[in-house]
């Protein structure tokens, strides 16, 4: 058999020159601005334009351009490993899909056509589903993709063991190596979406809540960490919309107010990028620093974290044991009030 597997994350640019055409890639997916067109693209065109300079700030502090696809290079190694061990006598390709910068889905899905295979997997490396990340990688992919072989796609895995097992030990590593800095908050930052996404019937809150949920109670169950309490908050917030809440830096302020230690884990994202190593990192740090927190503790995404590594290669493994379709990996079912879960358009779900 030749097996396909394909990575899909959001990208970013490669240098100073791939910040504004990245920024206007971004801004005109009708997931993310759900303006008609020529509105749309305008739009995008004057975010992209006036934003530019901030973003190229941002990515200058960590070298000029993003890491996100080097770091998904190192997970798509290892996680061919991981298949290919399963799978020793098949032939194991693994792909990088990026939506809004190299490699875009359009010149990756004519490579996994010139490999020809039997089987592929598309698996987004988001771990909660929203319809504007994975949502929008699997409709470009399904879009651009030509080639040969019957196809499975991964909507999600907000709760495989691997995920919150990888989690649970990034944290309790990064608060041991901060000295166990006494009773601490534990928060979980996600990317943040407008409310009227979710209102929509997005799935993404709901995840992130329940990726949150059980990450904690493994740690609260291993004992190894000594955590006061914990809460979800969003991070990243653009434009006048309303977002959900609350915000990371809200959250952050009411610790530190409150004398207490925080450790921040980036629990929607898999890859160090932008957002934890410049808004995790330094913006946030500094904010915790500001208003007297006792500590500042930042947990690293989970990379190549063999546990994470290993629920990839057996969601890869589960998503080629179903005839065909879409669906999660592990024991998550969207309650059926999340409309916009591809297994509910699909009508998968009884």
């Amino acid at each position: 058999m030749k097996l396909a597997v394909v990575l899909f994350n959001l990208g970013g640019p490669d240098g100073p020159a791939a910040v504004r055409p990245f920024l206007f890639n971004l801004f005109r997916d009708p997931a993310i601005i759900s303006l008609p067109g020529p509105a749309r693209l305008a739009l995008a065109a004057l975010i992209s334009t006036t934003r530019a300079k901030s973003a190229r700030a941002n990515y200058a502090q960590m070298g000029g351009g993003s890491p996100l696809l080097a770091e998904t290079k190192k997970q798509s190694e290892a996680l061919r490993a991981a298949v290919q061990a399963g799978h020793p006598d098949d032939d194991v390709q693994v792909f990088i899909a990026m939506r809004y910068w190299h490699p875009f889905t359009e010149a990756t899905a004519r490579e996994v056509a010139a490999f020809a295979p039997d089987e592929i997997v598309l698996l987004p490396l988001y771990p909660q589903y929203s319809t504007t990340t994975s949502g929008s990688s699997l409709e470009a992919w399904g879009k651009a993709y030509k080639g040969p072989g019957r196809s499975r796609a991964v909507c999600c895995h907000p709760t495989l063991d691997g995920v919150i097992e990888g989690h649970a030990r990034k944290i309790e590593q990064a608060y041991e190596a901060a000295g166990k800095p006494g009773p601490a908050r534990l928060l979980f930052s996600a990317h943040g979406l407008p409310e009227q996404v979710i209102e929509r019937g997005d799935p993404y809150q709901a995840q992130i809540e329940a990726t949150a949920a059980a990450v904690a109670a493994r740690l609260g169950s291993q004992s190894k960490i000594d955590l006061g309490d914990w809460k979800v908050c969003y991070q990243s917030r653009v434009g006048r919309l309303k977002w959900i809440g609350p915000s990371t830096e809200d959250v952050i302020r009411e610790g530190a107010d409150a004398g207490l230690a925080l450790v921040v884990t980036p629990i929607a994202f898999v890859s160090e990028h932008i957002e934890t190593l410049v808004e995790l990192d330094i913006d946030y740090a500094k904010l915790a620093k500001a208003h007297g927190a006792k500590a500042y503790v930042r947990a690293p995404a989970l990379g190549i974290e063999p546990a994470f590594i290993e629920a990839l290669a057996g969601a890869v493994d589960a998503a080629l044991a179903r005839p065909s379709g879409v669906g999660p990996a592990g024991d998550w079912i969207c309650p059926a009030a999340w409309s916009k879960c591809p297994r509910t358009v699909e009508g998968a779900r009884a």
